[in-house]
């Protein structure tokens, strides 16, 4: 499952499986417990493919993040609960990205983080890397096809 039908709700704890849209909003299934909920449209929801961490060069997608971490975890969950102290969060934050602004990510950020990939590798969702890289060149093709 990719991280476009991953859902973080504002006041909800953990993340949610995008499952249906409806009129009014749609319907997620929590990865935590399996409930499911309708949200309306009106909610504060982030789809975890359009999160980016800041870095002091440029902004790095969540995606990217969560790849770092499953290749320095070998593909398990985090050595650091996201109940850690503030430095051992910050400093393990700083093992995977060592760029990472300081001054705009926070703690609560890293905590976040941390608990958003522990929750999916959990739920076996850990493929992080882009899938769009081939069919963008597909369509490219099909586009230059079609010109001639």
């Amino acid at each position: 499952m990719a991280l476009d039908k991953i859902l973080s709700i504002g006041g909800k704890p953990g993340l949610y499986k995008l499952l249906t849209q409806t009129r009014s909003g749609f319907v997620g299934e929590s990865l935590l417990d399996g409930k499911r909920i309708t949200v309306g449209m009106r909610s504060n929801v982030s789809v975890l493919s359009e999160i980016a961490i800041y870095t002091l060069e440029e902004e790095m997608p969540l995606r990217e993040v969560f790849q770092k971490i499953k290749e320095k975890e070998g593909g398990e969950k985090t050595s650091v609960s996201h109940k850690a102290d503030k430095i051992d969060l910050e400093e393990y934050f700083f093992s995977v990205l060592p760029n990472y602004d300081e001054d705009r990510v926070y703690a609560s950020d890293i905590k976040k983080i941390i608990q958003w990939y522990n929750l999916l590798t959990d739920n076996n969702i850990t493929d992080f890397v882009e899938e769009k890289t081939e069919g963008e060149g597909e369509e490219s093709a099909v586009a230059s096809s079609e010109e001639e």
